[in-house]
C-alpha cells in the first residue's frame, strides 16, 4: 500500500549522466551521437542493399533486414532521449511518456532476441537440411517467423508495462538510469514489488534463456554437421555463413543476460547503466558493421552497387 501523506508522482527525473561534468557530458554527446548516426546510416545501407540486390533475396537476408528495422526502432526509442539528457542533465519525462518509452524499448528489444533465434534456425536448416531448405524456409514461413517475433515482443512488453505502471509511485521520482527500464522503476514504487520482480524474472527467462537455448542447440547441430564435411574448404565456407550471426548473438545475449538475469542482490544500477550504454548504443551498431565486414555476400553486393554508381 502507498505510504500515508505521500504525493502521487506525475513525472520522473532521469539521473542519467548528471554526476558528470559539462565537458565530459559534451564529449559523451559527440561520441554517442556519432555512434547513433552510424547505426542509422549503417542499417539504412543494409536495408537498401538487400532491397536492390536480387542475390540477397534469401531468407537469411530477409531476417537481417527485419533485424535492421527492429534495431533502428529500438535505438530511436532510447538514444534521442539519452542525447537530450546529456545536454540538459535535469531532464524530466511524464508518467505516460515513460510508459511509452518502456513499451517500445521492450517490444523491439525482445523482437531482436527472437529474430536472432529465427536467424539461427535459418542457418540450421541451410546447413543441416540443405535439400529441404528452400521448401521449409519459403516466403510464408519467413513472414510467420518475423511476425511471431514481433508478436512475442508486443505481448511481453504489454505484460511488463502493465505490471510496472500498475504500481503506485509516491514521493521518489528520480530514475537512476538514462531511460525508463523495469528495475530502476520498480525501485521507485512505494509498495511491495515482489510479484513484479517475479514477473520480470519470468519474462527475462522467456525472452533470453529460451532463445539462447534454441540458438545453442542449433549451433551444436550446425557444428556437428560442419565437422562431418570432408574438405577443409567446405568446412570453412559453411562456418563463414554462420560467423557473423554467431558474433552478434554472443554480444547481444551476453549484455542482455548480465543486465536482466543477474540476481537483484548483486544488481548495481551504476554497473547496469554502463552495460546498458553498451547494449543500447554499441550493440545496434554491430549488426551493420559485422554483417558488412564479415559477410562476403554483403561485401559483393556493396561492390556491385558502387560499380553501378561509378
Amino acid at each position: 500500500m502507498p505510504k500515508p501523506n505521500s504525493t502521487s508522482v506525475a513525472e520522473f527525473l532521469f539521473e542519467g549522466f548528471s554526476s558528470f561534468g559539462r565537458q565530459h557530458r559534451l564529449g559523451l554527446f559527440v561520441v554517442f551521437l556519432t555512434l547513433y548516426l552510424l547505426t542509422l546510416s549503417g542499417n539504412a545501407v543494409i536495408l537498401t542493399i538487400i532491397r536492390l540486390d536480387r542475390h540477397l533475396h534469401t531468407p537469411m537476408y530477409f531476417f537481417l533486414s527485419m533485424l535492421s528495422i527492429s534495431e533502428t526502432c529500438y535505438t530511436v526509442a532510447i538514444i534521442p532521449c539519452m542525447l537530450s539528457g546529456l545536454l540538459s542533465p535535469h531532464q524530466t519525462i511524464s508518467l505516460q511518456g515513460c510508459a511509452t518509452q518502456l513499451f517500445f524499448y521492450l517490444t523491439f528489444g525482445i523482437n531482436n532476441c527472437f529474430l536472432l533465434t529465427a536467424m539461427g534456425y535459418d542457418r540450421y536448416m541451410a546447413i543441416c537440411n540443405p535439400l529441404r531448405y528452400s521448401v521449409i524456409m519459403g516466403k510464408e514461413a519467413c513472414i510467420q517467423l518475423a511476425t511471431g517475433s514481433l508478436g512475442i515482443g508486443l505481448s511481453m512488453a504489454i505484460v511488463q508495462v502493465t505490471s510496472v505502471f500498475g504500481l503506485p509511485f509516491c514521493d521518489a521520482f528520480i530514475i537512476s538510469h538514462f531511460f525508463c527500464d523495469v528495475r530502476p522503476l520498480l525501485k521507485l514504487a512505494c509498495t511491495d514489488t515482489t510479484i513484479n520482480e517475479i514477473i520480470n524474472f519470468f519474462v527475462s527467462i522467456c525472452v533470453l534463456v529460451v532463445p539462447m537455448g534454441l540458438v545453442f542447440i542449433s549451433y551444436v547441430l550446425i557444428i556437428s554437421t560442419i565437422l562431418k564435411i570432408a574438405s577443409a574448404e567446405g568446412r570453412k565456407k559453411a562456418f563463414a555463413t554462420c560467423a557473423s550471426h554467431l558474433i552478434v548473438v554472443i554480444i547481444h545475449y551476453g549484455c542482455a543476460s548480465i543486465i536482466y538475469l543477474k540476481p537483484k542482490s548483486q544488481s548495481s544500477l551504476g554497473q547496469d547503466s554502463l552495460i546498458s550504454v553498451t547494449y543500447t548504443v554499441i550493440t545496434p551498431l554491430l549488426n551493420p558493421v559485422v554483417y558488412s565486414l564479415r559477410n562476403q555476400d554483403v561485401k559483393d553486393a556493396l561492390c556491385r552497387a558502387f560499380s553501378l554508381i561509378s
